[in-house]
Formats: structure tokens, C-alpha cells, sequence
């Protein structure tokens, strides 16, 4: 069946791309006017790896100030600046733009459809993107330079204390959200109404799943963002005073805002790894996912769950005993779904012909590192110990393993996975593995020993610190350096690849399954112009 089908889309695909080949811009019109799910995809990805290069370079500087104790490279006001901006363009421009980028590339590919239900502005989603960060990278070239309040903006260093170019960095934000919704939009039209015949909704494979909740996460979550945004704009340039308590305000009343929009949004960061992870396990296991309709319905308990946490960022604000002990229960609550992911994953490889190759490595590490980032949530969640852990460099470890360990390498794992798929070739295994080994060791010796760092007191966001954190903090920094120069190893790969190497067959690994092998590598530029039947 699945042959025949392989056969059939194989011959479909070469009349369509002669038929498609006459009239097809080349060159940089492209990239520009393109409304093909494939190549806004990889404009994606292009645009998210390119970001988080920057977005690493200002982890450098920090970590460079860091290295020893005293004011050493750069100003106080200018490592506030580094720690912001970082933040933002880690969370919006590498990892939301990342898994972006592999949701056009595969959604259609995995459901059966030809292209993204609404091209046109899949483009336009992508596009306003590179303008939303542009400004916000030249606001640092402005007097008083740039956002220097922390990724999460807090009134009043927002408001009152913020330099001018605060106005350059909410609107940067908002052209963000825009563009975030409108690609959450377009998934979910697509997978609504373009799946295959036959493919009905528990049939869809897990990256599916994980990103129409997203999505719809996406859309309700971005407004309140943008809703944050615009009071900080009319506090700050209008008169306004919604968190100035002089003026009638609430400057706490920001914190339940912003986290409200902020806890959803660490889940939109988050589980569309599980779908990659869902993907890679099973393949390189020979085995069919274990549990998967519990998989699907706790994706959706996360989703759900996750608007009724958002307080347990804010136990140190003063909140009444009644409404501390609600979000410490629902925070430990949302483990519970998070945990049955990670026994499913764990029973899929039990008795498995597993098989290492650099997806599954990457995929096996997000499962053990994911998992020590879970467990330090977990201590977060208990209200007494989170008052001696808050705002210490226990939560950035915490947090930095979620998002790391966990965003970062399932993007990784993603990209090697589905590699000669895109590009036609094999990867280079022998580097391949040189960067996953590099990444998990430096990853490693950079943030595990933030967890004690924060133990023994050290605040975060600061460029000094006191004496007896040095030797721990020099650790860390190498861990950093290494880190970073292990990625270029990843980039090295991606570039040879794409350049060439041994062909890919249509389903370079033995165990994967979905419709997405079934057209040839690399994937033709139109596919599935008659949709296949799913049995």
C-alpha cells in the first residue's frame, strides 16, 4: 500500500514540478513573493538559527561579564540591556520562529495536503518578522540605549525608569504577536480542514496534535500580551497610570497580566517538542508510541492546566495564603500530564530495537534533561521553598533547561530527523554526533551548577556578585563558551548537507512512519495534488 502510494506520488510529483517549473520566480523574488508551505518553512528556520547566533552572542557578553567578580567588560546598564534583549529574542525569534518553521514545513506533509490553507498570508506572517527584530536590535543604538527591564518588562522599570526606546520595543513586540497569530491560524485552518481522506483526528501523528493546541494556545494568549504592551506604551508616553500606584494603579496588577500571557506561553514553547519527541522515539525504537490517545489528552490537560498557574511566579508578591496554596496545587498538578508523556516515551523504548542514531541521541537527551528541568519546577511550585529560591540563579538553571535542554534540542533533533527530507542528502554522522556530544556535555557544565549557584544565594540579573560564587561562576561560563561554539558544528552540518552528500532514499530511517515518507527526498515542491487515502 504504502509503496503504491510512494509510486503514485513519486510519478504526480514529477509532471507538477514540470508542469510548475516554467512559471516559477527564481532567485531572490523567490524568497520574497513565495507562498509555498516549504519554502516559508525554511525562510523560518533560516530566520530562527540566525537569531539564535545573535540572540547567543549577547549570552556571551553575560556570561564574559560573569567570568569573574567585579565590573569587568561592560556597564551595569548595558548588561541589563544584554539580559533583556537576549531573553526576547530567544523566546520570540529563535524558538517560537523555529517550531513555526517546522509546522510549515511538515504539517502539510504529514496530513496530506498540498500546501498551507492560507498562502498568502503565510508569507505576510513570515515577512513582518525580520522588521519586528530589526527594530528591536536598533534600539540598542539609541541614546539611552535599548530595553534594559528583563525579558519580562516589569512596571514600572517599564514605565517610569525605561529608556526611550521602550516605544521601538513595544512595537516590535506587538508585530511579533501579529504575526504569531496569524501563523496560528493558518494551522489550524489547515489541519481542520485539509487533512486526507481517512485521516480523522486521532490519526493525525503527535506533531499534529501538540500544534493544533498550540495554536489555539497562540490565539489566546497573544492579546493579553498585547494588552501589556499597550499599557506600558500609554503609561510611559500618555499619562496614563494602570501601574502606577500613584495615579490609582496596581504595579502587581502588571505581574498577573503579563504572567497570565507568560506561563501559556512557556507550554507554547514546549509542546511541540513533545510531538517531535513523539515522532523520533517510536521511529528509532521500531515501536508504535505507547499510550497515544492518553498523549493526545495530555497535550490538551497541559493546555488547559496552564492558565490556572500563572501566580506561581509572583508567591513573593504579598498574595493571600487561600490563593498561594490554589496555584502551588494546580502547579504540581500540571506535572501530572507532563509525567504520563515521559512514561509513554520511556515504555515506547522498553524493549525496542533502539537504535542511536543522532536524532534518537538528541531526542534521548531532551527526555533525561526535560525531566531534571521538571523536577526543579516542581520545587519552584512549593510555595515556602519558592520564597528562598525566587529570583535567584536556581530558577534561571530551572528555566534554562526546559528551554535548552528541552526547546532547543528537540529543535535539533527535528532538524536531523527530517534533514534528508528537506535537502534530498544524508547528513555527516561522524560531525553530527560531534555536536550532539559537545552540545550535551557543555550544556551541561553550564547551567547544573546554577542550580547551587542559586542554592547559596546568588540573585540573577546582576553584573557583580560576591566573592564566594566565583569559582562555580568561571565554570559556568566556559560551559557557556563551549556551548556556543558547539553550535557552529550544527551549522557546518546543515550547510554540508544542503550542498550534498549520499542521496536520501524517500524514508531514510527504518522505523518512521507517516505519510510524509511516502513523497520522494527531497520532498518536491508541490505535493499531494491528488490527496492519499489513509487506511
Amino acid at each position: 500500500m504504502t509503496d503504491m502510494l510512494r509510486e503514485q506520488t513519486v510519478d504526480e510529483a514529477g509532471t507538477e514540478q514540470e508542469h510548475h517549473h516554467a512559471h516559477h520566480p527564481s532567485g531572490l523574488r523567490r524568497w520574497l513573493l513565495t507562498t509555498n508551505h516549504k519554502d516559508i518553512g525554511s525562510l523560518y528556520l533560516m530566520f530562527s538559527f540566525a537569531m539564535f547566533l545573535i540572540g547567543g552572542a549577547m549570552a556571551m557578553v553575560i556570561r564574559a561579564e560573569l567570568f569573574q567578580p567585579g565590573l569587568q567588560l561592560v556597564e551595569p546598564n548595558f548588561f541589563n540591556q544584554m539580559t533583556t534583549v537576549h531573553g526576547l529574542i530567544m523566546v520570540f525569534g529563535a524558538v517560537m520562529p523555529a517550531f513555526t518553521g517546522l509546522a510549515n514545513w511538515m504539517v502539510p506533509l504529514m496530513i496530506g495536503a498540498p500546501d498551507m490553507a492560507l498562502p498568502r498570508m503565510n508569507n505576510w506572517s513570515f515577512w513582518i518578522l525580520p522588521f519586528a527584530f530589526s527594530m528591536l536590535l536598533m534600539s540598542l543604538f539609541m541614546e539611552g540605549g535599548g530595553p534594559n527591564f528583563g525579558w519580562t518588562f516589569y512596571a514600572p522599570l517599564s514605565t517610569t525608569y525605561s529608556p526611550e526606546s521602550t516605544g521601538l520595543f513595544v512595537f516590535a513586540i506587538h508585530i511579533m504577536g501579529i504575526s504569531s497569530i496569524m501563523g496560528a491560524i493558518n494551522v489550524i485552518v489547515t489541519i481542520v480542514n485539509m487533512r486526507a481522506p481517512g485521516m480523522t483526528y486521532m490519526k493525525m501523528p503527535l506533531f499534529v496534535w501538540t500544534w493544533l493546541i498550540t495554536a489555539f494556545l497562540l490565539i489566546a494568549v497573544m492579546p493579553v500580551l498585547a494588552g501589556a504592551v499597550t499599557m506600558v506604551l500609554t503609561d510611559k508616553y500618555f499619562g496614563t497610570s494602570f501601574f502606577d500606584a500613584a495615579g490609582g494603579g496596581d504595579p502587581v496588577m502588571f505581574q498577573h497580566i503579563f504572567w497570565f500571557f507568560g506561563h501559556p506561553e512557556v507550554y507554547i514553547m514546549i509542546l511541540p517538542s513533545f510531538g517531535i519527541i513523539s515522532a523520533i522515539i517510536p521511529a528509532f525504537s521500531r515501536k508504535k508510541l505507547f499510550g497515544y490517545s492518553s498523549m493526545v489528552y495530555a497535550t490538551a490537560s497541559i493546555a488547559g492546566l496552564s492558565f490556572l498557574v500563572w501566580a506561581h511566579h509572583m508567591f513573593t508578591t504579598g498574595m493571600p495564603v487561600a490563593a498561594e496554596l490554589f496555584f502551588m496545587y494546580c502547579t504540581m498538578l500540571i506535572s501530572v500530564p507532563t509525567g504520563v508523556k515521559v512514561f509513554n516515551w520511556v515504555a515506547t523504548m522498553w524493549r525496542g530495537s533502539l537504535t542511536f542514531e543522532v536524532p534518537m541521541l538528541f531526542a534521548i537527551a531532551f527526555i533525561v534533561l526535560f525531566t531534571i528541568g521538571g523536577f526543579s519546577g516542581l520545587m519552584l511550585a512549593i510555595t515556602p521553598a519558592d520564597f528562598q529560591y525566587h529570583d535567584t540563579y536556581f530558577v534561571v538553571a530551572h528555566f534554562h533547561y526546559v528551554l535548552v535542554s528541552g526547546a532547543i534540542f528537540s529543535i535539533m533533533a527535528a532538524a536531523y530527523y527530517w534533514l534528508p527530507k528537506w535537502t534530498g542528502h544524508m547528513f555527516d554522522e561522524k560531525l553530527a554526533k560531534w555536536h550532539f556530544w559537545c552540545s550535551l556535555i557543555s550544556v551541561n557544565i553550564l547551567f547544573f551548577p546554577m542550580h547551587f549557584l542559586g542554592l547559596a544565594g546568588m540573585p540573577r540579573r546582576i553584573p557583580d556578585y560576591a566573592l564566594q560564587f566565583a569559582d562555580i561562576n568561571a565554570v559556568v561560563s566556559i560551559g557557556g563558551f563551549l556551548f556556543g561554539l558547539s553550535q557552529l558544528i550544527f551549522l557546518a552540518v546543515v550547510v554540508k548537507c544542503v550542498r550534498g552528500g549520499e542521496k536520501a532514499a524517500a524514508k531514510p530511517w527504518d522505523g518512521a512512519e507517516g505519510l510524509e515518507w511516502s513523497v520522494p527526498s527531497p520532498a518536491p515542491h508541490h505535493t499531494f495534488s491528488t490527496p492519499p487515502k489513509v487506511d
